[in-house]
């Protein structure tokens, strides 16, 4: 198991360096090392403060030498297994960190500017610099090493989670369609037969096995079936309020995120009225953001039982795709429940 595990491939270990919060980390890493080395030795404060300065933009250079060079060579990396992966970043940080310390000295020579005064000559410089760097660059590798295995199976397990969820509603829904055909098969067979296409839609978006995202049309296109099944089961009990032309059809959207509100707001508000009700959705764009709100009447003074798990399902969807730019609330209320779901709509 150990070998297995030496020879995994080094995909994904590697952060993406040209990103600016591993940019940041590596320029704060490197400022406190600056930080470290000045204060060390007992001196005035006005040379500390010199030095301190002189130092840090020599530093952050190499910094943002070095994260251009890991970055290059990211894809690379990738490839290879991660021992060597680790072992081979590690080697290049430390050969350029050696190399652009030997152009500043040089440059300081040629230029005879003596800001590297009282640091030796230049394989000294070269060395103790390079030195650092080692030491340095393993602890900082090293953690992200460890850091992206770490996330890399919070990823797992929050996408098995969310694959577990989303089955747990597939069934849900493809049972309680059958059981309205079946049902309309008995008494109107000419209306059940016309649903069939429309079931059929259902069906192959509910055991579907395509990767990726769905779009808004896609989902509002699924729920205009399954609210044409359901009026015929219920007839004048179910009426349907919408008010979506203004939201663009292109966004996307986790599959079959919508079917289930709707599917609650039928199952546990209209058909537990005796004169039924309106099931309203709206939607509206603001900025790079829109807003879906699914409206229905239940009874007074007693909150639709057996939603929250279908809520919870839909809502741990909402937060695995879009984080916090995605929300689901329930705003219910003595004789209403109101879901909004808000859902990023471009670019941030």
């Amino acid at each position: 198991m150990a070998k297995q595990a030496d020879n995994e491939v080094g995909h994904g270990w590697l952060p993406q360096f040209c990103s600016l919060p591993t940019l940041f980390a590596v320029m704060v890493v490197a400022e406190l090392v600056v930080v470290v080395l000045a204060l060390a030795p007992v001196r005035p404060l006005r040379e500390v403060f010199a030095e301190l300065g002189l130092a840090t933009v020599f530093v952050q250079w190499l910094a943002l030498l070095n994260v251009v060079v890991l970055c290059s060579m990211r894809d690379t990396f990738a490839r290879w297994p991660a021992r060597a992966s680790f072992l081979v970043a590690w080697l290049l940080a430390v050969v350029t960190t050696g190399l652009g310390s030997a152009v500043v000295h040089a440059m300081d020579d040629t230029l005879g500017l003596r800001l590297l005064d009282g640091h030796g000559g230049l394989w000294r410089f070269v060395l103790a610099n390079a030195a650092i760097c080692a030491l340095i660059a393993a602890a900082l590798l090293r953690y992200l090493y460890v850091r992206e295995r770490w996330q890399e199976r919070v990823r797992a397990a929050a996408k098995a989670q969310v694959d577990a969820l989303q089955a747990r509603i597939r069934p849900h829904f493809l049972f309680n369609s059958m059981n309205t055909i079946a049902s309309l098969i008995r008494t109107r067979p000419r209306e059940a037969e016309r649903t069939v296409e429309d079931l059929s839609d259902l069906f192959r978006a509910a055991l579907g096995t395509r990767p990726g995202m769905a779009t808004l049309g896609e989902e509002l296109d699924l729920v205009g079936h399954y609210l044409r099944i359901e009026g015929l089961r219920l007839g004048d009990r179910l009426r349907v309020a919408l008010d979506l032309d203004s939201l663009p059809r292109d966004v996307p959207m986790p599959p079959l995120l919508l079917q289930p509100l709707v599917e609650n707001a039928i199952y546990h508000g209209i058909q537990r009225l005796p004169d039924g009700g309106t099931v309203s959705i709206s939607g509206q764009r603001a900025g790079n953001d829109l807003e879906i709100v699914l409206r229905n009447p239940c009874p007074e003074r007693e909150a639709p039982p057996g939603n929250a798990h279908a809520l919870a399902n839909v809502r741990a969807r909402i937060e695995y795709h879009f984080g916090a730019r995605g929300a689901l609330l329930v705003e219910p209320t003595r004789s209403e429940f109101v879901v909004r779901v808000r859902l990023p709509a471009g670019d941030p």
